[in-house]
């Protein structure tokens, strides 16, 4: 199964001329592209499917979205962690 998870931007950059970000899913790292929400800022959550940023979302909703994840114990997996 592939979901889109939420996590906090904690860097934004330019690479290869597409807008970035490290993103931050409860210390674990990726990069993700943000070329799909543009109006994504340091410090917002986003949800990131496969690599890329879908939508921006708010604290509350981040948090109470990756509890659900953790619930239903597909966090790990998604993160790769298994």
């Amino acid at each position: 199964m592939c979901l889109g998870v939420p996590g906090k931007i904690v860097e934004v950059y330019e690479k290869n001329g597409l807008k970035m970000a490290k993103v931050d899913f409860g210390g674990i790292f990726r990069e993700a592209c943000l070329d799909y929400v543009p109006e994504a800022e340091l410090g917002e959550y986003c949800v990131i499917h496969v690599g890329f940023a879908i939508s921006v979302l708010s604290e509350s909703e981040a948090l109470e979205t990756l509890d659900l994840l953790r619930q239903i114990g597909t966090l790990d997996e998604e993160l790769g962690k298994t």
